[in-house]
Order: structure tokens, then sequence, then C-alpha cells
């Protein structure tokens, strides 16, 4: 029985259940796929990446205050946050991996590094964005 190969649409005779002509094509179309599934996710992760190293860049020894106006030059996305962590007097830190930040005082952002003990307490979130664009 001759079927039609899913990528290229060339006739071919093979098992029932073949959909491909070749292994080339198989692989094509699987990788094609993959890439149109996976695209919002690696545009995520690249975010989430970047966020984490600007952190990482402006508070490295664990606990820093800047200003948002740096984060903002920096290409830092507000909108994409891996875990938050509420303290006993109610402030809401927003992580990304391992480095938090908190807004205060207006303009300014208190950053800081992940502790064992916060582990308890924290809500993995994802993010809080809409589709990236």
């Amino acid at each position: 029985m001759k079927q039609q190969c899913l990528l290229c649409n060339e006739k071919f005779i093979g098992r029932s259940d073949k959909k491909f002509c070749s292994d080339q094509c198989r692989h094509a179309y699987n990788n094609q796929n993959k890439k149109d599934h996976e695209l919002f996710i690696t545009t995520v992760n690249k975010i989430l990446r970047k966020n984490r190293m600007i952190l990482h860049q402006l508070g490295p020894v664990g606990k820093s205050t800047v200003r948002k106006e740096y984060l903002d030059k920096m290409g830092f996305d507000f909108q994409f946050i891996t875990h938050t962590f509420t303290t006993k007097n109610n402030n809401t830190y927003k992580f990304c991996y391992e480095y938090g930040y908190l807004e205060i005082e207006g303009d300014k952002i208190l950053i800081i590094l992940w502790q064992d003990y916060m582990a308890n307490r924290a809500q993995l979130s994802g993010f809080h964005s809409s589709k990236p664009s």
C-alpha cells in the first residue's frame, strides 16, 4: 500500500503505520514541530535567565539596594519570575531562581539571595505575564 510522507508528500511503500519516506523527513518534521511547540518556553526561559543575570550583577553578595532605573536600563522584565516568598511582615519578594527582589521606597529595589529557611514558605508561581511577543 502506498502512503504519502507527512513532510514532503512523496509517495512511498512501507508498513501501514509508517508516516515518512525517510529518516531525514521524519527528523525534519519532528524538529519543525518541536520548534513551533517550544518557542514560547524558549522565550520565557531566555527572559528568566536574563533577569537572573541582571540580579546577580547588581546584587552579587547576597543583599543590596539599587534604583529601579538600573534594572530597567539593563533590560530587566518585571513580569517574569520563578516564585515568590512572603515574609511574616507580609512583604512579598519576587524571585528569579535564587535571586529575589522587593520594591521599596518607590524607586528602589532590594535584591537578596535565596536562603534555606525560605523553602517552607515559598510559592512556586511560574511567571506573571501574558504570552511574550
